[in-house]
């Protein structure tokens, strides 16, 4: 366990490629007996944050602090502004993006910790990876993605991907 700590708005393990989304890594589940994870996600406009998919060992809470966050359970889509609570349950299909012109950030809470090595991955990897690597990557995590609702979320609200 990691001791008492302030982190900074600047502090974290940050990860901010162009035209996608960012992470900042603010408190990882391996320092906390993977209890929890909380990763801050930086949205610029239009930018899907992740394929649709599936976890079966995390719930996922996020709040939105800055921008307009679009959000799709199944096929019900949402739309969250600063201030809001996104609640995405583990076995619920699922995704967001930035649904506005400006840039979107909100805090992830990932409860059991964990997952949030997935992302650091992704984000290292600073390419998007096929199909095959990605499910190669995301089954060992009890993950899955549909790639086909992910293009088709894409064409529908023009997203970048």
């Amino acid at each position: 366990m990691v001791e008492h700590r302030i982190l900074g708005p600047d502090d974290g393990e940050l990860y901010q490629p162009e035209q996608a989304c960012g992470d900042r890594f603010l408190i990882n589940g391996r320092d906390w007996g993977g209890r929890f994870a909380l990763v801050e996600h930086r949205l610029p406009p239009k930018v899907l944050a992740a394929p649709v998919h599936k976890h079966t060992r995390e719930d996922e809470f996020s709040f939105i602090l800055e921008g307009s966050v679009g959000a799709r359970f199944g096929g019900e889509e949402v739309v969250a502004g600063p201030g809001d609570l996104v609640f995405k349950p583990r076995d619920e299909w699922h995704t967001f993006w930035n649904a506005g012109d400006t840039p979107a950030r909100l805090l992830e809470v990932i409860s059991p910790g964990g997952l949030e090595e997935l992302f650091r991955w992704l984000d290292r990897l600073g390419r998007e990876p096929g199909q095959e690597e990605l499910e190669q990557k995301i089954g060992p995590y009890g993950c899955e993605a549909d790639m086909a609702a992910t293009m088709e979320l894409v064409a529908q609200h023009g997203l970048i991907f």
